[in-house]
């Protein structure tokens, strides 16, 4: 009995050792933690539960059979971020540089089917060189089977990328199909080819990192939502990240104590919006004063920052939020702010959390760039992504509301549940100068007529009580009190139950 007890330490220490500690040495090196470290800092301690720990490849090609290390090449099982069940896959980059094979791929498989099961998120951790090329089309299945996962799972339960080395070719799609991507500065990439094959195909010189780097997907692609400096922190965001989302759409997400005052009065809100209407003020102000003790996590912060997309909390409770931000371009729509929130609210609807939404949006950016781009189908996203959501849904328009923006920001007519305005709100076709110089062209040589002309369509319409007197404002609201009407509009909303007609899935203008 002794000898097999002796034994199977024997072999979990040789499984704990990965690729052997010449290559743990290379990773931490380059600044990288290995997988099974990285697991220890995602997960409360002592909560891992492993599993395959002993599963080894079965590849006879190319002298393998010589190799077959513990785990081939993937750290998986589940444990708990701060006492929440979630399962886990890290894959090592000390074996054969994490690529992936048959068996690997069950392995990842194998704890997806498993939290599709038992209803908890999923958090993949990769570093991996990708396909291994000895396995040939074998490999090529395991990552087919992989994706065809991240379908099923899709809206299902909660999934998160964590890119924290190479992640190339194949690679790339299962985290592109999961609904959060994070990435760490300097030492991970993204990209369907490298550089080598970009150089031969294109001819165009470029790094790894201007090709598919945090910074790349942060800022240009939109592929990852956020980046940070190191492994430590990236894994500490994770872990925040998961106290905002419920374990599965089964669930609701969990509410946390609270210290803050749910009536709490803001004065300072009373003054953010400027005397002159083309002057821009920090959305994220609001956001942070009306949110439980000012916490707000905020995605894709680098990426169409003319809209801001994240979570707070109110009394507790997990809400997303979607802002317009006059700081840039004005607060105008355009397509990528539209494919940003449009993204974040059906993730929002898919797992019951409430949408609030800030809306100062002078309409969608003008531009033969925006046209040709297709501003029209990508606003109809954003459109349909809100029209379409059964959550409970606040809206406050703290200024601006023109045109088509006003009805795509969740207005009244796509079935917001509160809709409120401060009393600074305008809601219009258009700004009061447009508008004029439309009605009224005969009088354009007189500046003084269609001056005076400006002052009266802003005396009619560049206000919020047109838009009370017909019920699409439901109330319209002191700045100061933003918090404890918002707060108390998602109490009153808890209950509410809303269907879509049955369907088999509808068909996003994509």
């Amino acid at each position: 009995m002794k000898d097999i007890l002796q034994e199977l330490d024997a072999r979990r220490a040789a499984a704990r050792l990965g690729g052997g500690q010449k290559r743990i040495d290379a990773q931490h090196a380059k600044g990288k933690l290995t997988a099974r470290e990285r697991i220890d800092l995602l997960l409360d301690e002592g909560s891992f539960e492993e599993f395959d720990t002993f599963v080894a490849h079965r590849c006879t090609d190319f002298g393998m059979e010589d190799s077959r290390p513990h785990g081939d090449g993937v750290v998986t099982g589940w444990g708990t971020v701060n006492g929440r069940m979630v399962y886990v896959f890290s894959q090592d980059f000390t074996v054969f540089g994490g690529s992936l094979s048959e068996t690997h791929a069950q392995k990842i498989c194998k704890i997806m089917d498993m939290a599709m099961q038992n209803g908890a998120p999923v958090i993949g951790i990769n570093d991996s060189g990708g396909a291994r090329i000895q396995e040939g089309v074998a490999s090529l299945a395991g990552y087919a089977e992989v994706f065809q996962r991240n379908i099923m799972a899709s809206g299902v339960i909660p999934q998160i990328s964590v890119i924290m080395g190479p992640c190339a070719g194949g690679a790339v799609y299962s985290p592109a199909m999961t609904d959060f991507i994070f990435m760490v500065k300097d030492s991970s990439y993204m990209f369907v080819t490298g550089p080598d094959v970009v150089k031969t195909v294109t001819n165009e010189q470029v790094t790894a990192e201007e090709l598919g780097g945090a910074t790349t997907h942060t800022r240009k692609s939109s592929v990852a939502d956020a980046a940070f400096e190191n492994d430590v922190e990236t894994l500490a965001e994770v872990r925040r990240l998961v106290d905002f989302l419920p374990l599965s759409n089964r669930e609701r997400a969990p509410v946390r104590p609270f210290f803050d005052d749910p009536g709490r009065i803001e004065e300072s809100l009373d003054t953010l919006i400027p005397d002159n209407p083309n002057q821009p003020y920090d959305m994220k102000e609001l956001i942070v004063k009306t949110a439980d003790e000012g916490d707000f996590y905020e995605l894709q912060a680098e990426f169409a920052k003319n809209i801001i997309t994240g979570f707070i909390r109110l009394e507790g409770q997990t809400v997303g939020v979607v802002a317009n931000q006059p700081m840039v371009l004005a607060g105008c729509l355009d397509i990528d702010s539209s494919r940003k929130a449009a993204r974040f609210v059906r993730f929002c609807d898919a797992f019951e959390i409430p949408i609030l939404t800030f809306v100062d949006v002078p309409g969608f950016l003008p531009g033969t760039s925006q046209e040709f781009g297709g501003v029209i189908k990508h606003g109809a996203k954003l459109l349909f992504a809100f029209g379409e959501a059964t959550v409970p849904k606040v809206t406050v328009i703290t200024r601006k509301a023109y045109g088509g923006a006003y009805d795509v920001m969740s207005s009244k007519h796509l079935r917001g549940d509160f809709n409120y305005a401060w009393p600074t709100a305008q809601i219009a076709v258009m700004g009061a100068k447009g508008a004029t110089e439309i009605l009224y062209r005969a009088e354009l040589d007189d500046a003084e007529k269609i001056a005076g002309r400006t002052r009266e369509y802003e005396a009619r319409f560049a206000n919020p009580f047109v838009a009370a007197e017909r019920g699409f404002i439901d109330e319209v609201i002191m700045p100061h009190s933003t918090r404890r009407r918002v707060a108390r509009a998602f109490a009153s909303l808890r209950g509410k139950k809303q269907s879509n007609p049955w369907k088999k899935h509808d068909n996003i203008p994509l």
